[in-house]
């Protein structure tokens, strides 16, 4: 059988030992978890977990040699690319969730996103209840809109609701004082403070409204790849491997321009991945 025929078959091991090449599937500008630096060569933190499972492929199959090729996908595009087998591995920001699940198959996940908000470091806003009668701006289409107007009627807060059309011009209406609130998830947000002229002018903050685990996706009714990736995932985070990992690109400065995300690791994902507090910078 040909690679194509091997990946349309579900047999993504066969079509690796086939052609000695992995392919992964990586998002250009999803920091830290999958982006290009200066050459124009895929890093990040979700890269560097899916070229720990490419070691554990070429270990498991006796490969002398085992190739990484590289496609970039988009929102849109990311699930096709591994329904259709242009992709082994999708390494990105891509949450687990029911629906996805009905097309493809994820690992165990590598970072757990949860709804906070942004607000200004003097702002004297440290929880939702906070905001009460306050300007809170929202990205248009995000699922923030919806999640803020169900606190809202809940709590009563008598918010006032600004929309932006998109994430930068939301943190700019905070910055510039026009809404004394963005909710959004809070790697973005903390992603958007690194970039900030005065990063320590603002703060993310707040109960979780909501979460989101992100996992590596992989070809749905493939088991025997599944077994050996979640295998190697549950090596990485028993023997500390995600530990460091984070520790690498969330708390210290990445290339290329040396943006610290300055995010310590949040309780949902230490929990879930047993891990004491003194050794996730906590």
């Amino acid at each position: 059988m040909t690679a194509s025929a091997l990946a349309e078959a579900g047999d993504t091991l066969a079509k690796i030992r086939e052609t000695q090449t992995i392919t992964i599937a990586y998002r250009e500008a999803s920091l830290p978890f999958s982006y290009l630096d200066d050459k124009k060569k895929p890093i990040g933190y979700a890269i560097d977990l899916c070229l720990k499972i490419a070691d554990a492929v070429k270990r498991e199959l006796k490969l002398p040699k085992l190739d990484i090729a590289y496609i970039p996908v988009t929102p849109s595009t990311r699930i096709p690319a591994i329904v259709d087998g242009k992709a082994d591995l999708e390494c990105g920001s891509t949450t687990n969730n029911f629906e996805r699940r009905k097309q493809v198959a994820f690992t165990i996940p590598h970072f757990v996103a949860a709804a906070r908000m942004l607000v200004r470091t003097d702002s004297g806003i440290r929880n939702w209840s906070d905001l009460r009668g306050k300007r809170v701006v929202t990205t248009r289409g995000t699922t923030s809109v919806r999640l803020l107007t169900d606190r809202d009627k809940v709590r009563a807060l008598g918010l006032k609701l600004v929309e932006a059309s998109d994430h930068a011009e939301s943190f700019s209406k905070v910055e510039k004082g026009e809404a004394e609130a963005f909710p959004m998830d809070d790697v973005l947000l903390y992603g958007l403070r690194a970039k900030a002229k005065d990063p320590s002018k603002f703060v993310v903050v707040g109960d979780l409204l909501s979460t989101e685990p992100y996992a590596i996706m992989l070809r749905k009714d493939d088991a025997p790849f599944k077994t050996l990736v979640d295998k190697e995932m549950g090596r990485i985070i028993n023997e500390g491997e995600l530990v460091k990992l984070y520790d690498k690109w969330f708390l210290h400065p990445i290339p290329p321009n040396g943006l610290n995300m300055n995010m310590p690791m949040g309780y949902l994902l230490r929990d879930a991945l047993r891990f004491p507090t003194d050794k996730v910078g906590d």
